[in-house]
């Protein structure tokens, strides 16, 4: 007697291989002939539902897909057609679809109106003058339909929450190559913004009051909701938030807003590792506490050690009166330096005022008391500076992580001055621009300038921290961390009074989140006049989560550091 065991594995080898043939002559391909443009797509659209569908080949099939056909050009106004299916006997799969369009039906009457609130609105206006059906169209039917959810979409975002259609109706006349569309939708009443209450917030309500973006009884927008989450969030006070409109007390066609808050915790430790060509690994422990009593004041510390540089800094931050743009701090922070021919010990007090102005740039002025025991190649000194200061800045960004338009200005200048104190008399300016721009989904363009002055007899008086040098991953690739720089008769760095550098890549997208760059880069630091050099490369760059990662392979193309310099970074590229 044959073994039972292998009869029902030989039956199920063969009903597999039968399955896996019926499956792989089961999918379709279809040739469309006689379409292109919107009218092509969509027909293709239509018909992909068949490509893989278990339907025997036959003249019931090729009636099924005609009629598919059919409504797919239906769909964009053209009834009249004649559409025929054929097929191969020896391809039966592959299927022939022909198509001869007839005159499409076209909009014989546009009857759109608007009533409530909503005839005075300038962005119905602007929504009816850019969709509404107009006579003459070719009919579409997913543009009559995008209209209507336009509409809705529209009321809903701008507090006309009891906007409805008295009449929405197409008609169709295919003999006669004419539709009648007839739009009615009473917008009704805009609501307008009741008063905002709070629930669960350790922090006192007038600060929390100051994050409102609107005012009681202005109209109402969800984008301002949207904002005031957001500035809720900044604050880093609260683990959890839930704005929403308390429709269940709405009166008088204003709608109350109600915040529930959790506190954040009191204490937040991070600690993580990084690395880049500049300072190599570079291990971080930052421990932060968001709040510290009802009036909102936080404290955050941070510890960084690397090879080069070690630190530690305090920031004490006090909020006022309009929380999310304008505040004092107070920093005290300690920095060890061994880097090339500079060695330093640096302390900072600093106290700053921030803003954020009506014009979209921040302003920080600042006293800073700087104090730094250093060696600089042949030099070994001490110097305490008093140095008031002044910045601007402002970033616009679109695009994520890593942006597809964005620019950066920022300018800034600190003045010490022997006669209230300081060791020193001068003037530091520092300025940085930068722009990215696209062209397509797959080209990018990054610019950078970078550049400053020191405006004073002699930099003797002035410490490393204070001194230009240039080189480096974000600075003149090619070139090690802060190796190009005036030097002394022994050949050590000393340090610039003036810095100047450029740069210049394109991207292009591989594939994804994977970038290569190709770049170029040029600049100096000088005491009297630069001696200019310039690095050129190609790199990789990887859109993360967390921002681009860049890998450079740099080239110096000029002495001193004429060479191969590799550079890795992670952050923004502006």
């Amino acid at each position: 007697m044959q073994n039972p065991g292998l009869l029902i594995t030989a039956v199920l080898a063969a009903t597999l291989g039968i399955n896996s043939i019926a499956y792989a002559e089961s999918s379709y391909q279809f040739k469309i002939n006689g379409l292109s443009g919107p009218l092509y797509d969509n027909v293709a659209i239509y018909l992909q539902k068949y490509s893989d569908a278990d339907n025997m080949p036959g003249v019931r099939f090729q009636a099924t897909v005609e009629q598919e056909v059919h409504t797919a050009m239906q769909a964009l106004g053209y009834y009249d057609n004649q559409v025929t299916v054929t097929h191969n006997a020896a391809q039966p799969r592959l299927l022939q679809v022909n198509v001869k369009t007839g005159e499409p039906v076209r909009i014989a009457k546009s009857d759109i109106e608007l009533s409530g609130d909503a005839t005075t609105d300038a962005d119905f206006k602007a929504l009816l003058a850019a969709q509404a059906p107009k006579q003459g169209q070719i009919l579409h039917h997913g543009a009559y339909d995008g209209f209507k959810s336009a509409l809705k979409s529209l009321a809903m975002r701008k507090g006309y929450f009891d906007a409805d259609f008295e009449l929405a109706r197409l008609e169709v006349a295919p003999e006669l190559k004419q539709a009648f569309v007839h739009v009615h939708f009473n917008a009704g009443k805009r609501y307008k913004f009741g008063a905002v209450s709070f629930s669960g917030n350790q922090i006192d309500e007038p600060r929390l009051q100051s994050l409102v973006p609107f005012a009681e009884n202005e109209y109402y927008l969800a984008s301002e909701l949207g904002e005031f989450n957001q500035a809720l969030a900044a604050t880093g006070w609260f683990s959890s938030i839930l704005v929403e409109a308390d429709t269940s007390e709405m009166q008088d066609f204003t709608l109350p807003i109600n915040v529930a808050l959790e506190p954040e915790r009191r204490n937040i430790i991070e600690t993580g590792i990084g690395y880049s060509t500049d300072v190599k690994t570079r291990l971080k422990l930052n421990w932060n506490k968001p709040w510290l009593n009802s009036a909102g004041h936080s404290l955050s510390s941070k510890l960084a050690l690397s090879e080069i540089e070690q630190s530690v800094e305090a920031a004490y931050k006090l909020p006022l009166a309009n929380v999310a743009t304008d505040f004092y701090q107070v920093q005290l922070g300690f920095r060890n330096r061994d880097n090339q021919d500079t060695k330093s010990r640096e302390s900072n007090l600093v106290l700053e005022r921030h803003w954020l102005l009506r014009s979209d740039w921040y302003r920080i002025a600042s006293v800073r008391w700087l104090y730094e025991d250093f060696v600089q190649a042949d030099q070994n000194d001490t110097i305490s500076l008093i140095m008031p200061g002044l910045s601007y800045s402002r970033t616009k960004q679109s695009g994520g992580s890593m942006p597809s338009s964005a620019n950066r200005l920022l300018f800034g200048v600190e003045v010490s001055d022997e006669s209230w104190g300081s060791d020193a008399s001068f003037f530091r300016l520092r300025g940085r621009a930068g722009w990215i721009g696209s062209a397509g989904n797959n080209h990018r363009f990054v610019t950078r300038v970078d550049a400053g002055a020191i405006l004073m007899e002699s930099l003797s008086q002035l410490p490393p921290s204070l001194r230009f040098f240039a080189g480096g991953d974000n600075s003149i690739r090619g070139y090690g961390y802060e190796t190009v720089s005036p030097r002394n008769s022994d050949n050590e760095l000393t340090g610039g009074r003036y810095m100047v550098t450029s740069a210049l890549e394109y991207q292009y997208r591989v594939k994804g989140n994977w970038w290569l760059a190709a770049f170029t880069d040029y600049g100096s630091a000088w005491d009297d006049s630069p001696d200019w050099v310039q690095g050129v490369g190609m790199g990789v760059r990887w859109a993360s989560p967390v921002g681009p990662v860049r890998i450079d392979f740099a080239w110096g193309l000029d002495d001193p550091g004429r060479g191969f310099q590799l550079h890795f970074a992670l952050g923004p590229e502006l």
